[in-house]
C-alpha cells in the first residue's frame, strides 16, 4: 500500500492538509451564504445558487487535494473521513444538478417580478402626467392655468413664456414628450433587466450542471475509498 518515500510523503500530507483546510473554509461559506436564509423568495434563491457556483471551484479542488494518493498512509479514522467525504461529492452533485430546474423557474418569477415593478411605476408615474395634463386641458381662463400649474408645483421648472395660453399649449407639449420619455426609459430599464437576469441564468445554470457532474465524477473516481 505504500510506496511513497519520506519527501513524497510529506508533500501528499501536505496537500490533504490543504485539501481539508478548503473543505472547512468552504463550509464556512456555504453556511454564510446560507444566513439568513430567505426560501419561496426567488431573489434570494437566485443568489444563493450563483454564490453556489461561484465557490463551487473551492471545495472541488479541496476534494481532489484530499484523496491523493488514495488510500497510502491513512489512519483508521481518516479512511472513515474519506469515505464520507466520497459520499458528500455524489450529495453535492445531485444538489447542483438539483439547481437547474430551481434556476429555470427563479429566472422566469424574478422576470416577472421586474415587469410587474416596471409596469406599475410606468402606470404610476403616466398617472401623475395625465392628472396634471386633464387638469390643464381643462383650464380656460388666465386665472384657472395659473392656478393649476401652482397647484402641481411647476414654479421654477416652467418657460419663460408669460402669456398664460401659451405657457399652457407648451407645458402640455412637454407633458406628451414626458410620457414618451417615461415610456423609453422603462422599456430600455426592462431590457436592460432581462439581458443581465438572462446572463446570469445562462451561466449559473450551466454552473451548476458541470458542478454537478464534476462532483459525481468525483464519487464514481474514490471508489476505492469506500
Amino acid at each position: 500500500m505504500n510506496n511513497f518515500n519520506e519527501l513524497e510523503w510529506r508533500s501528499v500530507a501536505l496537500l490533504r492538509l490543504a485539501g481539508y483546510g478548503l473543505l472547512l473554509l468552504s463550509l464556512f461559506d456555504y453556511i454564510n451564504i446560507f444566513t439568513p436564509p430567505r426560501f419561496t423568495n426567488p431573489v434570494w434563491e437566485f443568489q444563493v445558487m450563483g454564490e453556489m457556483v461561484e465557490k463551487m471551484p473551492v471545495p472541488l479542488i479541496g476534494f481532489a487535494f484530499v484523496f491523493f494518493g488514495k488510500d497510502a498512509y491513512r489512519k483508521d479514522l481518516e479512511e472513515i473521513a474519506i469515505k464520507v467525504l466520497s459520499w458528500l461529492a455524489l450529495v453535492l452533485g445531485i444538489m447542483f444538478l438539483l439547481l437547474i430546474p430551481l434556476g429555470v423557474n427563479n429566472t422566469l418569477r424574478i422576470d416577472n417580478f421586474n415587469n410587474l415593478q416596471l409596469n406599475n411605476q410606468l402606470n404610476q408615474g403616466l398617472a401623475q402626467l395625465q392628472q396634471v395634463n386633464d387638469r390643464l386641458s381643462s383650464a380656460t381662463s388666465d386665472a384657472e392655468i395659473n392656478n393649476a400649474l401652482r397647484n402641481f408645483n411647476f414654479q421654477g421648472r416652467l418657460p419663460e413664456i408669460k402669456n398664460p395660453q401659451e405657457l399652457k399649449n407648451r407645458v402640455l407639449s412637454d407633458i406628451s414628450n414626458a410620457k414618451k420619455q417615461l415610456q423609453m426609459q422603462t422599456e430600455t430599464t426592462r431590457m436592460n433587466q432581462k439581458i443581465t437576469l438572462l446572463k446570469n441564468s445562462v451561466k449559473w445554470n450551466l454552473g451548476a450542471l458541470i458542478s454537478g457532474v464534476l462532483f459525481i465524477y468525483v464519487w464514481k473516481l474514490t471508489n476505492w475509498a469506500r
